[in-house]
């Protein structure tokens, strides 16, 4: 998200989640994705906008728009420990359902998404690996701006990538050190 802003690509967002030591940068969320389900009137104000949608709520987009989905791929390890130190973050308890089982349940979730978005006549979707955009940012701003269709500052994009908000990776690492 911070990518597509930086290169010219608003983001909807309605700022309700404040930066904090989980996201300095902002979370670039809108509390009107969580109900799809029920309510998707506000999708015709997002057009010309970033829209951050979690995977299982990609399903709930209707027809009557077309859209261009960024998919963001991240290892599953890495999610499930993102959602973990979230939860620690927030002194909020653990779901009391063990990592291996979330680790799946992400992973199938991905799945229905993915082969929903290629059934779709009206979603095109580009897979973006989140770490190969650390390790090569203005090959991944090429990319999802000739996705995007190509108006975008690649150069302003590339430059907001920082590997150094790449705590989920510094967890995994120091914790497969401890072992």
């Amino acid at each position: 998200m911070q990518m597509l802003a930086a290169g010219g690509l608003p983001p909807l967002t309605d700022q309700a989640r404040p930066t904090d030591a989980g996201n300095p940068r902002g979370y670039y969320e809108c509390e009107a994705v969580k109900h799809l389900a029920t309510k998707s009137r506000w999708l015709a104000t997002a057009y010309s906008h970033a829209v951050k949608i979690v995977c299982p709520l990609v399903l709930l987009l209707p027809a009557t728009h077309n859209y261009r989905i960024l998919l963001m791929r991240r290892s599953i390890e890495e999610i499930v420990t993102s959602q973990r130190s979230l939860l620690a973050l927030y002194a909020k308890p653990g779901s009391g359902v063990a990592d291996a089982r979330l680790a799946e349940m992400f992973a199938r979730q991905l799945g229905q998404a993915e082969s929903w978005m290629r059934a779709q006549p009206h979603v095109a979707f580009l897979p973006v690996e989140y770490r190969q955009t650390l390790l090569h940012p203005p090959e991944s701003a090429a990319r999802i701006n000739a996705f995007l269709g190509g108006m975008l500052d690649e150069t302003a994009m590339a430059k907001v990538v920082d590997p150094e908000l790449y705590r989920a990776r510094s967890a995994i690492e120091s914790a497969t050190r401890n072992k």
